[in-house]
């Protein structure tokens, strides 16, 4: 078996990164899995050389800070999930991928779109078809979302 080499180290994006860490989420490096941890209240990343590049990186980072204000002491959002996979969980999923987008416009980041996007759509259709405002609704809580984090920053907050 041959050894994998290592991907090549990509420079980090400074302004995202200071945006991320001006947060003060927990967030932790090590793994193949990039999720936030609602019990210990923790994001979880593999590290950066496990990406394609610095922009799915950061983009990444911003899905799970979206997920990471969902937490009680921040906006206390529950989308009725009770376990992977259920509608609760997709909607709480196309919030995070639309904070995501807001986020990633705003600090200016062009992600590739992953491989787990037309698996998260093929969840989202399903809410959809079931709830025709169900977008909306995602859109307003990624909307707060994003906020939030801005709010963070020390500075005002900014709409995208």
């Amino acid at each position: 078996m041959q050894p994998v080499p290592p991907m090549d180290v990509f420079p980090l994006i400074e302004a995202a990164e200071a945006f991320f860490t001006a947060t003060g989420a927990d967030i932790r490096y090590g793994g193949n899995r990039a999720f936030y941890a609602p019990g210990p209240d923790r994001i979880q990343l593999p590290p950066a050389e496990a990406f394609v590049d610095a922009e799915s990186y950061a983009a990444t980072k911003a899905h799970e800070l979206i997920h990471w204000t969902r937490h009680k002491s921040r906006l206390d959002r529950d989308l009725g999930r009770k376990h992977w996979g259920d509608e609760g969980y997709a909607r709480e999923e196309m919030v995070a991928e639309i904070g995501a987008a807001f986020l990633c416009a705003a600090l200016e980041i062009t992600p590739e779109p992953r491989e787990d996007h037309a698996a998260y759509i093929a969840s989202w259709l399903k809410v959809l078809r079931n709830d025709n405002r169900a977008i909306f609704s995602a859109a307003a809580h990624a909307q707060k979302a994003v906020d939030y984090l801005h709010g963070l920053q020390g500075g005002e907050v900014q709409a995208v």
